[in-house]
């Protein structure tokens, strides 16, 4: 293959590099002059580019259309795009919530088909084995905003609400984005999207979904079989809707063999036999809403805040009007939390760190309680990540003493 000039010095386009045997130019922000790494590739400053040197550009995912090497260059390609002509059959998932855990299931389903999942995921492209069957890729607005050229088989949208506004811009260019891929899809391949939108014109099959009800209509499927709740249950339902579509076979006892990640909606019990509930990866207003419903029939002790770049937070303040929550406030917007809890007539102290948090939690929860970390709010304020801050959360009500 043909060597790019490289966009950002990070995960994905170091995976192209080193399928190339390196010896790669790229041009990164974080650096400040030029080096050469071990694998003899170049980088360089971002403000060295020039376009006039360069024949290709691939860039990493996180540049946004506004970056100033997105904006010079002249044949710019996504990691999609690249490695268009190498993809085999592929599915490709996105949405703003629950991408990661559809993804995951859908890999579990279609393993023995030989399946295997990449993309936001965690797996570059360059890194996925090219022989496989099928490409199951968890598709990022990112990636689907740089992303011009290639198409899926099959596209499955998870339903989407405003988020990542600050790099898209608003919520139709964001919006516009997750609806991309189907502009280039061919006649007789099927995306799934969620009743709605506006679409694009395409020539793929849409079928457009609205509820769990429908799709268990519209596929066949019995949802009393699978031991899921909540939004894992529709998560569980699209996957089984795609080998559907592609086996005419549904799986049910494979589909309750799935072990979902941490971090999102993961139950655990302390010492007391207490509910307490890590939804770390909730780093927006959309995923501690699907939360508050999955454990609305309880009192919830919720832990938010975190850094929420600006975004509107009012509509989960809303949701939480009529239900028996008590808000505990941490990170850098409690402030913020805390003026919206007055607006709405809402309970919520100011914790300012998780382990104050978790500390006054403790003392008032109750078996039929349940104290949820759903921060709707990013965490690199306190902690390095939503990992970090997740694990932290675990170890903070494992010490917990009876």
């Amino acid at each position: 293959m043909t060597k790019p000039t490289l966009f950002g010095y990070g995960l994905t386009t170091k995976a192209i590099a080193h399928t190339l045997g390196g010896g790669c130019t790229f041009y990164d922000d974080k650096t400040t002059k030029s080096y050469e790494d071990e694998a003899g590739n170049t980088i360089h400053p971002s403000k060295l580019f020039d376009p006039k040197q360069s024949h290709l550009e691939v860039t990493t995912p996180s540049l946004p259309p506004s970056h100033p090497l997105i904006q010079s260059a002249q044949h710019l390609l996504s990691e999609y795009d690249y490695f268009a002509k190498e993809m085999p059959f592929s599915i490709w998932i996105s949405g703003t919530n629950g991408k990661t855990t559809t993804t995951q299931m859908l890999t579990h389903l279609l393993a023995h088909k030989g399946a295997v999942s990449g993309g936001n995921i965690g797996t570059p492209l360059a890194a996925l084995d090219h022989k496989a069957n099928i490409w199951i890729l968890e598709s990022s607005s990112y990636t689907l905003e740089h992303t011009k050229i290639a198409s899926p088989n099959i596209y499955l949208l998870l339903p989407i609400t405003p988020d990542h506004l600050d790099w898209h811009g608003d919520f139709d260019a964001y919006s516009q984005a997750k609806l991309s891929p189907i502009t280039r899809m061919k006649e007789g391949e099927l995306a799934l999207i969620p009743k709605g939108l506006t679409l694009p014109k395409t020539s793929a099959y849409v079928v457009e979904y609205d509820s769990d009800a429908f799709l268990c209509e519209y596929f066949a499927l019995d949802s009393t079989k699978l031991h899921y709740k909540g939004v894992f249950l529709q998560d569980a339902l699209l996957s089984l809707a795609m080998t559907k579509v592609l086996f005419d076979k549904t799986d049910y006892d494979l589909m309750n063999t799935f072990q979902r990640d941490a971090h999102r909606q993961e139950e655990i019990y302390d010492d007391l036999a207490r509910l307490w509930v890590n939804d770390s990866k909730a780093t927006n207003v959309d995923a501690s809403i699907q939360a508050i419903q999955t454990y609305s029939s309880q009192k919830i002790h919720l832990i938010l805040g975190g850094e929420d770049k600006g975004m509107d937070l009012k509509p989960l303040f809303m949701l939480m009007q009529d239900r028996d929550i008590l808000v505990y406030a941490i990170g850098k917007n409690s402030q913020t939390l805390e003026s919206l809890a007055t607006l709405y007539g809402i309970q919520l102290q100011i914790s300012q760190t998780l382990a104050v948090a978790v500390e006054e939690i403790a003392k008032v929860l109750t078996q039929e309680e349940v104290a949820l970390l759903s921060p709707s709010s990013a965490s690199f304020d306190q902690f390095t990540s939503y990992i970090h801050r997740g694990e932290s959360f675990i170890e903070l009500v494992k010490t917990l003493k009876k």
